[in-house]
């Protein structure tokens, strides 16, 4: 009989066991769930910063071109502090938005007027 009940007792601390990590996975499960969730949030406000941040730069380069004529990739890099690549992307998009014209084709002799 004293085996017998050792053997339920041991049943009953196996489910107990098995029930514990069922909610230990479901824990699991939500946290993974509300980390996903808010890293989405957080990169989705990160993408409308840079829109921003590039709409202010682009707007910054319209006054440089508004205050002097003509000007220079490397004016725009001095003045927004940031890459000669960013700066060509900046200048190639308000080309194309028909704000600036770009004089020259290639290397030192390129600079941009206002349109």
């Amino acid at each position: 009989m004293g085996t017998l009940v050792l053997g339920r007792e041991r049943a009953d601390l196996n489910i107990d066991i098995l029930i514990l990590m069922k909610y230990l996975l479901i824990l699991g499960v939500g946290v993974l769930l509300g980390y996903f969730i808010f890293s989405r949030k957080r990169k989705g406000n990160f993408i409308s910063q840079q829109s921003e941040q590039k709409a202010e730069n682009k707007r910054k380069i319209l006054e440089l071109l508004n205050s002097k004529h003509p000007i220079t990739n490397n004016d725009v890099e001095d003045l927004l502090k940031i890459s000669d690549a960013s700066v060509t992307r900046y200048l190639d998009e308000l080309e194309k938005e028909g704000k600036e014209v770009q004089v020259g084709r290639t290397g030192k002799h390129v600079n941009y007027e206002k349109v």
